[in-house]
């Protein structure tokens, strides 16, 4: 009889335990995330100017000592490539100030540029966006103007494309091809971390729900329309479709024009990606796109194909 009841009390234990457990997933999952701000007024000094300043400064790489003043890196070889300092950077500044939006949205971006830990970017994502700011990349749109730079932003809502001039102001061109802004265009580099000028007006702001497929390859994600949209570069050139052909820079760094213009490496068969394999790039741009602006899938995902002959 002690046997039975026994058995039957370590039941209910685990049963208890087990509610108490789904409970607590429960409550923890539905705590909203800590405020977050784009207002540099309510943001840490120091914090702020690691997602602004030395972002910027680690984008361009200047011969001088830039990292200094920072007092994160002692040396040039502890940097690291483009994209591991801008996750260093954005790290601290998180560091010093959890508030700070820009830190969110930047680690959301680096972190699956470099395949980080899923976990880490899910939650880098789901801070910048609960927050309000958007996830934000640099890219070339080929089909439009192969020689212009664009800033597209992920938030929840939409989908939007503006020109470099339109956030950054006026550009600096080499051969056609915008530099990159410079530390003192502070919008560009606020908009790099997720928080866009209020007065900027976008090419095109697609809702996700005009959004039919997220298709690609290894160097670009295309976005599948329900109807068209007209899209202009800064150069002047316009196209209307009703799909968008997208070359997200990451791979090769956040700011890196060689990649914008040169995506393609040597290779014994014809052109091949830089780096390591940057469809899992894609593939993760997707996935983890979807998950927060298309949490019932309506949005088709197609295998997404490797193949350098389209």
């Amino acid at each position: 009889m002690r046997r039975v009841r026994f058995v039957a009390l370590a039941i209910t234990l685990a049963a208890a335990l087990h509610s108490f457990q789904s409970v607590a997933a429960h409550q923890q999952s539905a705590t909203p995330s800590a405020s977050v701000t784009c207002d540099p007024s309510n943001i840490k000094a120091d914090s702020y100017r690691l997602t602004t300043e030395a972002q910027a400064l680690n984008a361009l790489r200047p011969p001088e000592a830039w990292w200094e003043p920072f007092g994160i890196w002692t040396a040039p070889a502890d940097i690291g490539s483009v994209n591991e300092g801008a996750t260093t950077l954005a790290e601290r500044a998180r560091a010093l100030d959890d508030s700070n939006l820009l830190a969110h949205a930047h680690l959301a971006r680096e972190y699956l540029v470099r395949g980080i830990e899923a976990s880490k970017a899910e939650e880098a994502w789901r801070r910048a966006l609960d927050g309000g700011g958007a996830i934000v990349w640099t890219a070339t749109l080929y089909e439009v103007d192969p020689r212009s730079l664009f800033v597209v932003a992920f938030d929840r809502q939409s989908l939007r494309i503006f020109r470099l001039g339109a956030i950054a102001g006026a550009l600096v061109t080499h051969f056609g091809v915008p530099d990159i802004p410079r530390p003192e265009q502070v919008d560009f580099w606020r908009a790099i971390g997720g928080c866009l000028p209020a007065n900027a007006v976008p090419e095109a702001e697609i809702p996700w729900s005009e959004v039919r497929e997220i298709n690609g390859n290894s160097w670009m994600l295309r976005f599948d329309l329900a109807q068209r949209v007209s899209l202009k570069s800064d150069r002047g050139r316009s196209r209307n479709d009703d799909s968008l052909e997208i070359t997200l820079h990451g791979p090769a760094g956040p700011m890196d024009y060689r990649f914008a213009m040169f995506p393609y490496g040597p290779g014994p068969f014809g052109p091949r990606p830089i780096g390591p394999d940057p469809a899992l790039f894609q593939e993760r741009v997707r996935q983890t796109l979807v998950k927060f602006v298309d949490p019932q899938r309506r949005i088709g995902l197609p295998k997404l194909d490797r193949s350098w002959s389209d």
